[in-house]
């Protein structure tokens, strides 16, 4: 399938992109790296009759320093972070997941915004800046406001984004020297979107702990019983303890609609073990 009959617009600026929706009352799709929205758009479960391509916005493309935080502007394309051709702010963890995105051609054009205003909870940069306490820049018709990602995504490929509204980009802390982090994913297949994902960024110098559950429910979640523990000096051993364990499976519980005993429980479970692990082991 193909999609439908649509309009293809270029904008030059986040001003003039913004003002292209305007006149299309805000039904009108931004494009970056088309890598979600044209698939969509040929199954027919998107539909646009007039897209705005904001790939070539040099502002959308801009990372730089803003106070103890990092910008990085939304049109990034996770390929510039493996590379390294972006910095990373997080001591390796950004090019570690991006390195992990679906395939190299995906990477080239998919791009840091697209994938969290696509919002799937299955994709990877959602549940990773969650775990980082990123905060999102959004730009609109009466300026500029900040989201955390926590807020940002409401639920299954919704956002907080006003019609209107445009990602700029999303503000990253500088982690710490002692900070440690981990990135777990279980795909069927490499390449696809995951089933399960475990995002954990263990900062306690900058403020950060936290253990992060993507690919399940509307959104990635906290993990704040198991995050809490992590916080008060979990140790590697611990980690098997039927203690730990209990903390894991009630903050599952709590967290997804799943039956303890199903197949997808027991996934995410080994996945978010498998994460603390190795955070702790770094």
């Amino acid at each position: 399938m193909k999609a439908g009959k649509l309009t293809y617009h270029h904008a030059d600026s986040i001003d003039s992109a913004l003002a292209l929706n305007r006149r299309f009352e805000g039904m009108g799709k931004f494009m970056a790296g088309g890598q979600s929205l044209m698939p969509m758009m040929n199954l027919r479960m998107a539909f646009a009759d007039q897209v705005i391509d904001i790939s070539r916005i040099a502002a959308l493309r801009e990372v730089k320093a803003v106070g103890d935080k990092l910008f990085i502007g939304a049109g990034i394309t996770h390929a510039m972070i493996e590379d390294g051709k972006v910095e990373d702010p997080a001591r390796g963890y950004l090019r570690h997941v991006a390195a992990g995105i679906a395939y190299r051609s995906i990477r080239n054009r998919g791009t840091v915004g697209g994938s969290l205003a696509h919002a799937d909870p299955a994709a990877d940069w959602p549940t990773a800046l969650r775990a980082l306490d990123a905060v999102a820049v959004i730009r609109g018709a009466d300026g500029t406001r900040e989201v955390t990602l926590a807020e940002f995504q409401v639920s299954v490929m919704e956002t907080s984004l006003a019609d209107g509204e445009l990602l700029q980009g999303v503000l990253l802390p500088r982690l710490s020297p002692g900070a440690r982090w981990a990135y777990q994913k279980f795909c069927h297949k490499v390449g696809e979107f995951a089933h399960s994902i475990g995002a954990v960024v263990f900062d306690p110098a900058a403020g950060i702990v936290n253990v992060v559950l993507g690919a399940v429910g509307g959104k990635p979640v906290r993990l704040a019983k198991v995050s809490a523990r992590l916080a008060d000096g979990l140790d590697a051993q611990e980690v098997a303890s039927s203690g730990f364990m209990t903390l894991l499976e009630q903050d599952l519980a709590a967290s997804t609609s799943l039956d303890p005993a199903s197949y997808d429980f027991q996934v995410h479970k080994t996945i978010i073990k498998r994460a603390v692990m190795e955070t702790l082991k770094k």
